[in-house]
């Protein structure tokens, strides 16, 4: 405990991805551990209040889009909603490699990943510097050029409504710039997902993440 006097600690903040049929059975958890909990709906999504102090934040994967979910209140109507089979496109790039796919119910439907290699920044000076800076440029470009040419490869092969960033966001960013992925750039985007190098397993994660309920619990400051 901290000294008298002294500042308490600052509110614990986590996140997790619970899918539409565990919902129900998260909440009820939920409620068991910290009193119980009244709901609160707004503009940010969905916000379980407890009795403790702790509370709740539920977001959906995607938007209503004129589909939404049904049941006899909040929870439930977010439950199904975040359970509808909606396709999503899935872009994960960082420095180390990629992971390219289409996820439909938390599942890929199509897939690429793979590795390819940028050097760290440096902090030498003068000439060789200038010689670092140009090599970690080309590779960038061959890095950026190689996972467009991926993903129109893997987007083609299922049709899909929302895409999905993650990884490094400077990176995704220049990927979709991409000539070969114009089309698929003009598609609504949905929340950026944090994740390490993408290896499959990521990508195969990362695909029942963004078809996920996104809850972000704070727990009060002690």
């Amino acid at each position: 405990m901290p000294a008298p006097g002294s500042p308490g600690s600052a509110p614990s903040v986590r996140t997790a991805f619970v899918s539409g049929a565990r919902l129900a059975g998260w909440a009820q958890r939920f409620g068991t551990s910290h009193g119980g909990f009244r709901l609160h709906d707004d503009d940010d999504g969905l916000r379980l209040l407890a009795a403790d102090g702790a509370e709740a934040l539920l977001q959906p994967p995607w938007p209503a889009d004129g589909r939404p979910g049904r049941g006899g209140g909040p929870l439930e109507r977010l439950a199904a909603l975040a359970s509808q089979p909606r396709r999503l496109g899935l872009l994960l790039v960082r420095r180390g490699g990629y992971g390219i796919g289409v996820a439909s119910e938390g599942t890929l439907l199509a897939s690429k990943a793979g590795t390819r290699y940028v050097q760290s920044r440096t902090a030498a000076g003068g000439q060789s510097q200038q010689r670092f800076a140009r090599r970690r440029s080309n590779q960038a470009d061959a890095l950026v050029g190689a996972v467009a040419q991926q993903a129109a490869e893997v987007f083609g092969a299922a049709a899909f409504e929302y895409l999905v960033p993650g990884g490094d966001r400077a990176l995704a960013d220049l990927v979709l710039e991409e000539p070969l992925l114009r089309g698929y750039a003009r598609l609504p985007r949905l929340a950026y997902l944090d994740v390490v190098e993408p290896r499959a397993a990521v990508l195969k994660k990362a695909a029942a993440d963004a078809c996920s309920v996104r809850v972000t619990v704070t727990d009060p400051a002690q």
